[in-house]
């Protein structure tokens, strides 16, 4: 597993916890579970081919990083009863999105 790789996997884990617990510290392990519950859209990666790949880019190559899907992830962290996991699809979306421009701009 390469450096880049550890990163991104890592940072799926913290960026939901730091959003939890700078904007949702009244409810702290609810949100950041809800939040981690974003994690289950990588369950599109078993449909694939390589379900790992590390140099592939998720947005726009797995059923539900689709493009036509991320509205809806957006739309949903904008409705107070879904907005925990609307904001934990957006976030790994976000996740995914940089570390495809880490790989495919950056190189690294």
């Amino acid at each position: 597993m390469n450096l880049g790789f550890a990163l991104h996997l890592f940072l799926h884990l913290l960026v939901p916890l730091a959003v939890a617990w700078f904007f949702f510290r009244a409810e702290f392990r609810r949100a950041t579970l809800l939040m981690l519950a974003g994690l289950l859209i990588d369950l599109d990666h078993l449909l694939a081919d390589r379900i790992l790949d590390p140099n592939r880019c998720s947005v726009g190559y797995h059923l539900l990083h689709a493009y036509w899907l991320i509205p809806l992830y957006i739309l949903l962290a904008f409705i107070p009863k879904t907005r925990l996991i609307g904001l934990g699809l957006v976030i790994h979306i976000i996740l995914d999105w940089l570390d495809c421009y880490r790989q495919h701009v950056l190189g690294f």
